[in-house]
């Protein structure tokens, strides 16, 4: 692809996103952009904000959202602190779908005590656009939206009008599994998504946040051969061994990770290397993307206090 292509494109990228691309603008890859990326292109995710559930096979770190879910990340707080995750176990593990976790006694009269003062917290499925919503558009247009692209780190989209934004079901999100009403989740059983991007849930299920790191320790899970994908009969549901906020625990017993912004120039132009994929290997570029296939990077960070 000649140059003048690339910077034609890169300068639609711009328009798209509202944000300055410039600089080199022949062919390069995610990896190079990366690489490139200076310091201040990264955010270290607020420890207040980061959900630890440790399982046999590792860590699973999560980044809450309150600006989406202030109720159902308030909850999800409360419920850590009092160390009511412990001993709870995966429960529900449906092939390119969703892996749920929670009490797997919930409809019996066994049922662990949820140590809330409401509930259950009302549907949080989307809020009022404002303007302060750092909100960096994709060029290429949605099937289930007006709009979709990122919003600090996270998959959103929003409606024709600007009068709302919600976030959106791709791989990693964490959503708060409810009933048939609307408000009869209350935080105590989530789920992440383990498959291909099941949109259709976008504005009917409270998003509460995403995986940073251990998604391989929930999408590699044994598959449930119940309905749903839930375990039944013999079938071992793999253990929840805590769950605490990382903000609960001591500096030397966090993972400290820092994720890419998405209010920045060099996301723009790794979009736009996702998006156009022309470096050799592919035969045709599709030079399109939809908010499920960029994925915003995540790496591990230096602790603060180390020494450079």
């Amino acid at each position: 692809m000649s140059t003048r292509a690339r910077s034609f494109r890169l300068s639609l990228l711009a328009l798209a996103t509202g944000l300055a691309v410039s600089g080199p603008t022949f062919a390069t890859t995610s990896a190079e952009i990366l690489e490139d990326s200076e310091p201040s292109d990264w955010r270290r995710p607020a420890d207040a904000h980061l959900l630890y559930m440790e399982l046999a096979a590792g860590r699973v770190i999560i980044e809450l959202n309150p600006t989406f879910a202030p109720a159902a990340v308030a909850n999800i707080k409360a419920l850590a602190a009092k160390g009511y995750y412990d001993g709870l176990s995966i429960i529900r593990v449906q092939d390119n779908y969703v892996t749920q976790w929670g009490d797997p006694k919930a409809d019996t009269g066994a049922a662990r005590q949820e140590p809330l003062a409401d509930k259950p917290i009302p549907a949080e499925y989307a809020i009022p656009w404002n303007e302060t919503l750092s909100f960096t558009p994709l060029p290429d247009g949605d099937v289930y939206a007006a709009e979709v692209g990122y919003i600090d780190g996270f998959p959103a989209a929003r409606d024709a009008q600007h009068k709302a934004v919600w976030l959106t079901h791709c791989y990693g999100m964490v959503g708060v599994a409810r009933g048939t009403e609307p408000d009869s989740g209350s935080g105590s059983q989530l789920y992440v998504v383990i498959g291909h991007s099941p949109r259709q849930l976008d504005r009917n299920i409270t998003l509460a946040g995403r995986v940073l790191q251990g998604m391989e320790y929930l999408s590699a899970l044994p598959r449930g051969h119940g309905t749903l994908g839930f375990y039944e009969g013999d079938e071992t549901m793999p253990t929840i061994r805590s769950v605490r906020i990382a903000a609960d625990l001591p500096p030397a017993a966090r993972t400290p990770l820092e994720v890419l912004r998405t209010d920045i120039e060099t996301f723009g132009r790794y979009a736009e290397s996702r998006r156009s994929r022309d470096l050799g290997w592919f035969v045709e570029s599709t030079d399109k993307i939809e908010v499920c296939n960029v994925g915003v990077p995540v790496r591990p960070a230096t602790p603060k206090g180390a020494a450079e």
